[in-house]
Formats: C-alpha cells, structure tokens, sequence
C-alpha cells in the first residue's frame, strides 16, 4: 500500500516519492515551510522535522531584555547586594594577607581620613620631642680660630615651660678663687643682664665654675663682672 504525503496527505507513487525527515512528500510538496520553493536532496534543512531553504531556517539567536522599571530595580538591588557582599567579605579577609582592593568611594574617602590622621599624629609628635628635647652642652673649644669665622654658640635652655617665666634677677657673684685665670678666645656679646661681654684675648679673672656650660668671673680690661660661657675661654 502506498503511503500519503506529509504535505497534502494524498497518496506517494513511487515514481513521485521523497524520503525525507522520516517523511515521505511527493517532489512538488517537498518545499520550504515559508516561502513554498521547491526542495531537494541538496538544498535543504531540516528543523523540527519540517523542511526550509536556506534563507528561512530558523536560527538561535538572543533576545535583548527591555530596561522597563522592573528590570532597572532588579538590576539595581542586584549592585547593592554585591557590594555588601564584598563589604562583608574585606571585613573577613581584613588583616588575613595582602589583596587588591578596588578603589571604591568609600575606601578613597577612609584612605584619606586615615592620612590625615597620620599627618596630625606626626605633627604632634615631632612638636612633643622638639619642645621637651635637651640640646647637650657644647664641649671647650681650642685656642684656634673656627673654620668661616664662626663662633660656638651659647648653652641654651631648650625646655618649655608654658607658664610666663619671671625675669631672671642677677646672679649673685660667687666668692672669688684666687689663681684662676683665663683668656678669652671669641669675642661674646652679653645675652642678658647677669652676663658680661668681652673680646678674643680679654683675660678674664676671679673665675667660678657654675656647671659645665657657664662660669661667673671679671674682665680685667672693662672691670665688669658676671656669667659667661666656658667654652668660649681658656684655662692660662
């Protein structure tokens, strides 16, 4: 018995008979599902068991989704769950190891709190041990001219007091000691009342060691008396 066409459902002769897609279709209905053009062996492609020619054969392709206000606050809460999820992971992670951290708003704006406060603490630091810090007392120079004409500088008090200090009321002059003697070897310029001043080669008498940066004692060539700095004289 022969079989119907799968397109007309009318009897296949062998004559006129096409096994195809495990279908049989006369020649003439062996045509592509759209446009009807005659198929053959050759020229056709199956899809679902349905013939097509080339130009209509049903390709996959991806379909673009519509940003409608659904889709736009799924999309957004989607963001913010993966930041805190992130969030929640550097919290974790924190202190673990070294990692590469994205350069977020909020990590830029906590770097740069952190740098300030860096910046504060340093300061207040370096203000600290400069005020409280104690400059060690110069040693005696020898009985040579300094290199570029420079003098040693005075001992000088480097300790801070906030509180006003009173002016400073003349040193009474110690007994003398007889036989000391020494000269001048820079001139000094008296920084305050209870000091005395004098020039290279003043020979300076009746001397009184203080402490080890200051003596009283009297220039011979002015008759004046008072402090005067040990490491700008020497022992005769």
């Amino acid at each position: 018995m022969n079989p119907a066409c799968s397109r007309c459902n009318k009897i296949v002769y062998p004559t006129e008979k096409v096994n195809c897609l495990d279908k049989v279709w006369h020649k003439a209905c062996f045509s592509c599902e759209v446009c009807k053009m005659t198929l053959n062996m050759k020229n056709y492609k199956g899809f679902e068991k349905r013939p097509y020619c080339n130009a209509h054969y049903p390709k996959s392709t991806f379909t673009s989704v519509a940003d409608t206000p659904e889709n736009l606050r799924l999309k957004q809460q989607s963001k913010m769950q993966s930041q805190v999820l992130y969030k929640e992971e550097f919290e974790k992670n924190k202190g673990k190891g070294f990692s590469v951290v994205a350069d977020t708003p909020e990590l830029q704006r906590i770097k740069k709190t952190q740098d300030q406060i860096s910046n504060i603490k340093y300061h207040e630091d370096f203000e600290k041990s400069r005020m409280g810090g104690e400059a060690p007392s110069p040693s005696p120079q020898p009985h040579s001219t300094p290199a570029f004409n420079q003098q040693p500088a005075a001992p000088q008090n480097f300790n801070y007091d906030p509180t006003p200090e009173p002016p400073r009321q003349a040193a009474a002059a110690p007994p003398p000691s007889a036989g000391k003697r020494y000269r001048a070897v820079y001139d000094y310029v008296a920084a305050d009342e209870d000091e005395v001043s004098f020039q290279d080669g003043d020979m300076i008498l009746d001397v009184q060691q203080i402490d080890e940066g200051w003596m009283y004692g009297r220039v011979e060539r002015t008759g004046q008396q008072g402090m005067l700095p040990a490491n700008y004289v020497e022992t005769i």
